[in-house]
């Protein structure tokens, strides 16, 4: 991957004689600023830290990027903050926002892109007035996003307007490609991850998770699609889509009104709704499904439905995971080659070279973090400081073990039912633990209790997942008898 971001920049150096590396916050205050004075060709490399803007490429064919192209130091990601929070108009609260012809030598590269509130934007289709785009806001245009973390934004808010959606990217009448993302805790009325709005998009090897508070539109919590653009595929490939919810309709992926989704490769699990499937189609959407892990399984070629088995919290598959080498089979889908032994994938895709499901297999498979990203401390209600899931002790166990957790003031203010549930391996739930309101503290509890004993259950892997309204922590245990 760090091979194809440098020559992605090298082709960019060489676009013009005239261009120019400008430099944030060295010669440039702001990152805007150095928009603004740039010219096509040009790259703009901007410094770690946090950036309170609401920035615009105003049509500029421009790389903007972190120092994580140089040396591919995942940390530079993290360290490297757009934050949206404090927009000059509270109508234009993206944090980023393309919609003046960009097209696909125009990258935004390497950043945290949190706290934005979303645009009000007029639908291109007479459908009228929305508040669309929290982390990113895409509309006629095809910029390539990738390598970055979009967190903790939001499209909720539609007073005076028709609706809100697409927390983390709202995408209208272009074809960009959003490739190597993480899109994590953002909210949205619909499409809490992602919107595709009459659009064509290549959508590859990004974690789309724990997105959050999608209720109209049938929901799409994960992406969220509607109608086609003539001649524009819309492809959904090598991605895990995982730990959404909404509270109707679907809270994976949503195709409806004529929309025509392709689905391959793809990790698609964990997604909750008041009932609703993993994917849906309605109202004339389509869905080709293919080599993917859809819980509950999903007609298509090469499609199974056994539980991904993961290592770790970004999602990166066990060694024993039924998703390696269960991709498509055709080579140009192959993971790539680890340096050492040609025959097998290069981590973090794991087996032989024929492709993984999920973000981190096919060609594009690279690393999203340095560290991890679920769970992390934050004061932003998604994720509150203090609402903490310990590792069960012991671990493995044998014949019991206890799970501890933590509920901060914060949530216990909400009001928030407080449910622990421990789930099998193929995401069948064994038991509720805990289910009813508790105050801020700590508290302990066994499994197996008086519920379940362990005489009904067989060795293997379990999950304990603690949640509080929106709010979700998952953790994994061993029981060996």
């Amino acid at each position: 991957m760090k091979k194809i971001n440098t020559i992605i920049l090298l082709l960019f150096f060489v676009v013009s004689a005239n261009a120019v590396m400008r430099n944030v916050p060295a010669q440039y205050s702001s990152i805007q600023s150095a928009i603004n004075a740039s010219s096509n060709g040009d790259t703009i490399l901007v410094d770690q830290g946090t950036y309170y803007e609401n920035i615009n490429f105003y049509g500029r064919k421009i790389v903007v990027t972190s120092r994580f192209y140089i040396s591919n130091n995942l940390a530079y990601i993290q360290n490297t903050i757009i934050n949206g929070s404090t927009p000059s108009n509270p109508d234009s609260a993206s944090c980023v926002r393309f919609h003046n012809g960009e097209d696909s030598t125009t990258v935004l590269q390497g950043f945290t892109i949190t706290g934005g509130t979303g645009t009000k934007w007029l639908d291109e289709h007479g459908a009228g007035v929305y508040r669309e785009g929290g982390g990113i806001l895409i509309a006629f245009c095809a910029p390539l996003i990738q390598n970055n973390i979009i967190k903790y934004n939001e499209a909720i808010n539609y007073t005076g307007g028709n609706g809100a959606g697409g927390g983390g990217i709202r995408i209208g009448d272009g074809n960009p490609k959003i490739l190597d993302n993480i899109i994590i805790y953002n909210k949205g009325l619909y499409g809490a991850g992602i919107v595709l709005n009459y659009t064509g998009v290549t959508v590859k090897n990004n974690l789309i998770c724990y997105n959050s508070q999608s209720s109209t539109y049938s929901s799409g919590a994960g992406i969220w699609a509607n109608n086609v653009l003539s001649g524009k595929p819309r492809l959904i490939e090598n991605n895990t889509i995982i730990h959404n919810s909404s509270a109707t309709g679907t809270a994976g992926v949503l195709s409806i009104y004529s929309s025509n989704l392709i689905l391959r490769n793809n990790i698609i699990w964990g997604n909750t709704s008041q009932g609703g499937p993993q994917i849906l189609t309605s109202n004339g959407g389509v869905v080709t499904v293919s080599y993917c892990c859809v819980q509950g399984g999903y007609t298509g070629t090469g499609n199974i439905s056994s539980y991904p088995q993961f290592a770790d919290t970004n999602y990166i598959l066990t060694d024993g995971s039924p998703c390696i080498d269960a991709g498509d089979t055709s080579s140009v889908f192959n993971d790539p080659a680890n340096p050492g032994n040609p025959l097998l994938a290069k981590f973090p895709a794991k087996g032989g070279r024929r492709c993984d499901m999920g973000a981190y297999g096919g060609p594009g498979s690279t690393l999203l973090s340095g560290a991890s990203v679920i769970g992390i401390k934050n004061n932003n209600l998604n994720n509150p400081e203090g609402f903490l899931l310990y590792q069960n002790y012991p671990n493995p166990f044998n014949p019991s073990t206890i799970i501890k957790y933590s509920i901060p003031s914060i949530v216990s203010r909400e009001s928030s039912i407080i449910k622990l549930v421990v789930f099998d391996i193929l995401g069948k739930e064994i038991v509720t633990l805990v289910n009813q309101k508790q105050g801020a503290g700590t508290y302990e509890v066994q499994f197996p209790n008086n519920s379940i004993t362990k005489n009904q259950l067989s060795s293997g892997i379990y999950f304990y997942r603690l949640t509080a309204g929106n709010f979700t922590i998952e953790k994994k245990m061993i029981l060996i008898k």
